[in-house]
């Protein structure tokens, strides 16, 4: 594996935040795709599961295609990986192409030698009588296999984490939401028109992301910088991401475009 380079890492925030930036994205992405690759075969050397929580959309792609390499080239198993992904559209069939679990059909689980039983997703095709009992169920799942290892997040431009929309609670959980304008506004290219864009998600509670025993946010280019920024202030549901600075163990990865209004004092 090339080189990384760490051009900054800054602990003002809080004693618990780690951060680094990337002149490239694919550098960050790499470091990601190892530090996942590392607990997977420390829990292999014990005999024990690993628990990844997932993400999708752009940001974690690179961390993907490198867990791939890593698999092919380096001989990676994931057989003792269990995965549970953030969220999911509501209505959605899994078998549409812009479902989340087509999504990482596509980008991960097709490359790897996950067990299939072993990757999870909120479903997004149950009637709404089915929906509390299901997220529940999902939360349960979790705890059973001893609570995510490592969370990987993303941010929206609204501040989420999963569908974590401004003004979600510090103690949510798994849970039906409705999608904030914002939100809705930047998928309209995937889906071909913003009346096309489902209104509501399925989606992990902050809670469920901040019980994670670490948790690692990555955000790329410049229009991630301005809530980069917010959620780097002070901690507020109006900023759903800025409730990572209440966690432990949160490393923040990015690119300069990304941390470009981000105050980084401290250089390496």
């Amino acid at each position: 594996m090339k080189h990384i380079e760490t051009i900054f890492e800054n602990r003002n925030w809080s004693d618990n935040i780690r951060m680094k930036i990337y002149e490239e994205k694919d550098h960050g992405s790499a470091y990601v795709a190892q530090r996942l690759a590392d607990l997977i075969i420390s829990k292999q050397k014990i005999g024990a599961p690993a628990v990844l929580g997932l993400a999708t959309g752009a940001t974690p792609k690179g961390v993907y295609k490198e867990l791939i390499r890593l698999h092919k080239d380096e001989g990676l198993s994931f057989r003792n990986v269990f995965t549970f992904n953030l969220d999911e559209y509501y209505p959605m069939l899994p078998t549409n192409e812009m479902s989340y679990a087509t999504f990482m059909k596509k980008h991960l689980f097709e490359h790897i030698d996950i067990p299939a039983e072993n990757t999870n997703i909120v479903d997004g095709s149950l009637s709404h009588h089915d929906i509390d009992n299901h997220c529940n169920l999902y939360e349960k799942k979790i705890s059973d296999l001893g609570g995510i290892d490592i969370q990987l997040l993303g941010i929206g431009r609204s501040g989420h984490i999963g569908f974590n929309e401004p003004g979600s609670t510090a103690n949510s959980v798994t849970r039906l939401v409705t999608l904030c304008d914002t939100t809705r506004k930047d998928a309209i290219s995937d889906f071909d028109g913003l009346e096309n864009v489902p209104v509501q998600a399925i989606t992990m509670g902050v809670k469920t992301i901040l019980d994670a025993k670490e948790i690692i946010l990555i955000a790329w280019g410049n229009k991630k910088s301005d809530i980069m920024q917010k959620t780097l202030g002070e901690i507020s549901a109006e900023v759903p991401a800025s409730y990572l600075l209440t966690h432990p163990n949160v490393e923040i990865i990015l690119d300069q475009d990304s941390a470009s209004l981000c105050k980084i004092v401290t250089a390496l």
